[in-house]
């Protein structure tokens, strides 16, 4: 959930709402979304499936709909490994400047080069590889990863909030006005906070004496965990430097801090913490698209051969190889790729959180058991407002013609795959 938007696009975030609308909307955000995780807990307990929305949907809607909701939630996943690819290139380039030369061509305006497309390319074969080798080897990563990322984050926060001023904090929203700015930043709160769901995606690789309560549990701490870091990240970044400056200059959040700090060591502190960060979000938004793949090829929804398992390492070794191979394609459009990606991430999640929540009320209904169906339907409705917040034109922030191509593109590979 918390991967390396917080230092590549801040500029774009405080743009959207300056510091009360972004921390407003991330927290408001963050609560809209408990629900919904509620629904995934109770979920997961009932049905410890690697499919999950695929699992859930299957006992009480058609087929194509259970089809529907798995392929868009690959989408809401997989889309997330090429904005880490084209990030890592992004973040080395702070520390190397090197890394910007030999522009091989653009993109949108956007310089492709050599060293940030290799660097890409080479983190996503290591994702895939660590993925091949076994859910093991996955979950030593991402636990190595996440417990750096805190340590790191820890202390710049601390030390932020010791440095800063309040006055860098004014105005506290745009010129837009608080409504407005609250919602440019929710709209794209849901593709930040992506991964809550991810967990039940694991449940049939958990180790056998876990209690499914424990991965329940999980969930909601996640969704609690990921708002209270962005609250905090945006809070600690428009205190220590004033956050016009920062919008205008287009300036990074390592870079805001070793100006407020006048010193280069506070913004290695804070790239360590944020390509840890990513490799933690690249290999966990991995393991679910992957994961979901082979649960539609497993139950004949896609291409048979998704379904396919490595007989030396028990896993879904055709799936690793398509969103690798996609992943890496996908890195060649660089930077111009990250903010449309942003957009289409919220909307996709959000249809993925809807089929789930609907077939969990359609479950209770079934079985005469009522409890958790109010939750349920609230989370199906603020899904719903999600999606139609990017898909409505009138709405401030709604989708534009990229985020149609990649959606448009996306539901053609699907039907291509259709089996």
């Amino acid at each position: 959930m918390v991967g390396v938007g917080w230092l590549v696009i801040m500029d774009d975030w405080l743009g959207r709402g300056g510091p009360g609308g972004a921390m407003l909307g991330f927290l408001g955000g963050a609560l809209l979304l408990l629900p919904v995780a509620l629904t995934y807990g109770r979920l997961v307990r009932a049905i410890p499936d690697a499919g999950a929305e695929v699992a859930y949907t299957e006992r009480v809607f058609p087929r194509p709909v259970s089809f529907a909701a798995g392929w868009m939630m690959v989408l809401a996943y997989a889309i997330v490994c090429p904005w880490e690819a084209v990030a890592i290139g992004n973040l080395l380039a702070r520390i190397f400047p090197a890394m910007n030369e030999i522009v091989l061509y653009t993109v949108a305006g956007k310089a492709i080069t050599l060293p940030r497309l290799a660097a890409g390319l080479a983190l996503t074969a290591t994702i895939g590889v660590v993925n091949y080798r076994g859910i093991r080897t996955s979950g030593r990563f991402q636990n190595l990863t996440t417990l750096g990322l805190l340590a790191c984050f820890a202390v710049f926060v601390v030390l932020g909030f010791a440095r800063g001023s309040p006055t860098n904090v004014e105005p506290l929203f745009t010129a837009a006005g608080p409504f407005v700015s609250v919602l440019l930043v929710l709209q794209i709160v849901p593709y930040f906070m992506t991964g809550f769901e991810s967990i039940p995606k694991a449940s049939e690789e958990a180790r056998a004496d876990l209690d499914l309560g424990t991965l329940s549990r999980m969930i909601l701490v996640a969704v609690v965990a990921g708002g209270m870091f962005y609250v905090l990240v945006v809070a600690v970044v428009a205190w220590v430097y004033p956050w016009t400056d920062l919008v205008t200059q287009h300036l990074g959040t390592e870079t805001a801090f070793a100006r407020a700090f006048g010193s280069p060591w506070i913004a290695r502190l804070i790239l360590t913490g944020a390509l840890l960060s990513l490799f933690k979000v690249f290999n966990g938004n991995f393991v679910a698209a992957t994961r979901l793949l082979y649960a539609l090829g497993r139950r004949g929804l896609v291409s048979p051969a998704l379904g396919s398992v490595s007989e030396r390492f028990g896993t879904p070794s055709v799936s690793i190889l398509l969103v690798t191979t996609l992943t890496a394609a996908s890195a060649f459009l660089g930077d111009a790729l990250l903010v449309p990606i942003t957009e289409v991430g919220s909307a996709v999640s959000a249809i993925g959180w809807c089929a789930a929540c609907l077939a969990f009320i359609a479950l209770a209904r079934r079985s005469g058991e009522r409890r958790g169906t109010a939750l349920a339907t609230a989370g199906a409705i603020v899904s719903v407002a999600i999606v139609l917040m990017k898909l409505i034109p009138a709405v401030p922030g709604s989708f534009g013609w990229p985020e149609w191509i990649a959606l448009g593109g996306w539901c053609a590979l699907g039907l291509a795959l259709r089996h």
